[in-house]
């Protein structure tokens, strides 16, 4: 299952957002959404778990979970749009 993760704070790294998950269970990738230029964190990523159960239950738990003083906003990553 694809999670979205918003209102991340921007130092956040990739390694301490995974390890806030994998209390819930396997997590396959993490990537925190980076701004082109500058290379800084945009607030936002997405972790992938493979059971959506273990998912389900991370979602849940975490969501408004406060994390180096910002509150999580966890939702269930959807398709990008395509803007055409």
């Amino acid at each position: 299952m694809n999670i979205y993760v918003g209102n991340l704070d921007f130092s956040l790294t990739e390694e301490e957002l995974r390890q806030q998950f994998e209390s819930f269970g396997e997590v396959s990738s993490v990537k925190i959404i980076k701004d082109h230029d500058s290379g800084r964190s945009r607030g936002f990523g997405f972790i992938e778990m493979p059971d959506s159960d273990q998912a389900k239950t991370a979602m849940s738990d975490l969501n408004g979970k406060e994390v180096n003083g910002r509150a999580l906003r966890i939702d269930e990553a959807r398709p990008k749009k395509n803007n055409r």
